[in-house]
C-alpha cells in the first residue's frame, strides 16, 4: 500500500480515509461508516491545474488539494473501511488520486465529530509538482476553472459542487465561496 515513507501504518480494524472534495459526494468504494472529521495543519484550495478530470491540456481547469498551513483547519468527511474492502478502496482511490501524481498519499491523525482520534489516508498536495498553481492570484484561479472542461465535466460544477457539499456539511469556507463568486463573475 503506498504510503509516504515515515507515516504510520494504518489499523485494519480502523481504517479511514479523509475527504475533503469529491470524496465527499463521490466516494466510489465501500465504506462501513461516514462522518464529519476534521485535519489540523491543513487548508483546502483550488490549486492544481486537472488536465483530465476537469480539464485537458489545451484548456486546463482547477481541483482542490490540501496544503499544509500551521495554524489552519480542514473540515471534511471521514470513511471507515472494512478490513476485506481496504485493498480495493486504497487501489482504486491510488488509481483516481494519483493519475497525474499531484498528491501524495498518506496517513495522518484526524479528529471524528464524537470525539475519536482516528490515523487516516490523506491525499495532500504535492506542492512541488508542476501542475501545482497554489500561488495564483484568485482572477487567475477563476479564469482557468471557468474553461476548464474534462472527462468527468467542468471545472466550475466542480467547485460548485465542493462549496454546496461543505455549506450541506455545516462547513464555511470563505475561501472556495469568495473564488466561486469571482468565477461566476
Amino acid at each position: 500500500m503506498k504510503r509516504l515513507d515515515g507515516d504510520p501504518l494504518i489499523d485494519p480494524e480502523d481504517f479511514w480515509v479523509f475527504g475533503y472534495a469529491s470524496l465527499m459526494w463521490r466516494p466510489g468504494f465501500a465504506f462501513a461508516d461516514a462522518r464529519p472529521a476534521v485535519l489540523h495543519g491543513y487548508r483546502r484550495d483550488m490549486c492544481f491545474i486537472s488536465i483530465h478530470y476537469r480539464g485537458t491540456p489545451e484548456a486546463p481547469g482547477l481541483v482542490c488539494g490540501l496544503m499544509p498551513e500551521a495554524d489552519s483547519v480542514c473540515k471534511g468527511r471521514a470513511y471507515r473501511i472494512a478490513p476485506e474492502n481496504i485493498e480495493a478502496a486504497v487501489a482504486y482511490l491510488d488509481a483516481r488520486e494519483l493519475i497525474t501524481a499531484i498528491y501524495v498519499p498518506r496517513h495522518l491523525p484526524i479528529l471524528l465529530d464524537d470525539g475519536r482520534g482516528v490515523m487516516a489516508r490523506i491525499y495532500v498536495a504535492d506542492t512541488t509538482h508542476e501542475q501545482f498553481v497554489g500561488h495564483w492570484s484568485g482572477d487567475e484561479k477563476a479564469a482557468a476553472i471557468v474553461r476548464g472542461v474534462g472527462s468527468e465535466g467542468r471545472s466550475l460544477d466542480y467547485l460548485i459542487s465542493v462549496v454546496d457539499h461543505l455549506r450541506a456539511l455545516g462547513i464555511d469556507d470563505a475561501h472556495l465561496t469568495d473564488l466561486l463568486t469571482k468565477a461566476r463573475a
